[in-house]
């Protein structure tokens, strides 16, 4: 049986999408089967970081539905073993029947290896319901103190849900910053209470790549795209360091 993973934050501006679309891509790129789902209604935007913004994708709730099958997720053109569902248009999250969304994410583990949920910023009804539907957790969270506020209220939410299975993931950072600021990694995971999966540099190739409708590790194999496949691996039980680099 696969793994269903959310990738979550406690607010925007974190670079959570990015991060999902790369350890997707990441994960693909080394053989495993991956399913990458966009439950960001209203602001989908996960299609512009795998390099995906014409693939004409169905949504979840295609799938949900029973309209379509897991198998008529679009597939990626560079990533043979990564399909994508989006989110839907002119739906709010407490739309979703969230007994037809378990059944859908139960089906997918029977599918695929992984499956990453690319959950809304915040602690509101799409954080809970791909939270609450998660074998695993990554906490997104930037080194500022308004990110870290919000990543200890969304660790905090995770807790009183009963996941156990969370890890940390501080993105963007910059040496500069830290310094500056007198703010450790150390720091952060003391702030939000959560072991660290892995960090993240500030890259403006994230940027560019999402501007050429290329998926990160496509543009670049330096930066956040290394640092996504170094946490790919951990996510796959490998030992590998953490470091900023």
């Amino acid at each position: 049986m696969g793994e269903r993973i959310a990738i979550l934050s406690g607010k925007g501006g974190t670079g959570k999408t990015s991060l999902c679309a790369g350890i997707a891509t990441a994960l693909a790129q080394s053989g495993e089967k991956v399913l990458c789902i966009d439950c960001d209604i209203g602001l989908r935007n996960l299609d512009l970081s795998l390099g995906l913004s014409e693939s004409g994708a169905l949504s979840f709730l295609d799938v949900c539905s029973g309209r379509y099958t897991l198998s008529q997720a679009a597939r990626h053109p560079d990533y043979p073993g990564l399909s994508f569902l989006t989110a839907p248009l002119n739906c709010e999250p407490q739309d979703i029947d969230p007994e037809a969304f378990r059944r859908m994410l139960q089906d997918a583990r029977g599918q695929f290896g992984y499956v990453l949920l690319d959950a809304p910023a915040g602690i509101d009804a799409g954080f809970r319901l791909c939270a609450a539907n998660a074998d695993r957790v990554v906490l997104v969270t930037a080194g500022d103190p308004a990110a870290m506020r919000d990543a200890a209220m969304a660790a905090d939410t995770l807790e009183r849900m009963g996941k156990r299975q969370v890890r940390l993931v501080v993105n963007r950072v910059t040496k500069k910053l830290y310094s500056t600021m007198r703010l450790t990694v150390d720091d952060v995971m003391d702030r939000t209470g959560l072991p660290l999966l892995g960090i993240v540099p500030e890259d403006p190739d994230v940027t560019l790549a999402a501007a050429f409708d290329t998926p990160l590790l496509r543009y670049t194999q330096e930066g956040a795209a290394a640092a996504c496949c170094r946490i790919a691996k951990r996510i796959q039980g490998m030992p590998v360091p953490i470091s900023i680099r």
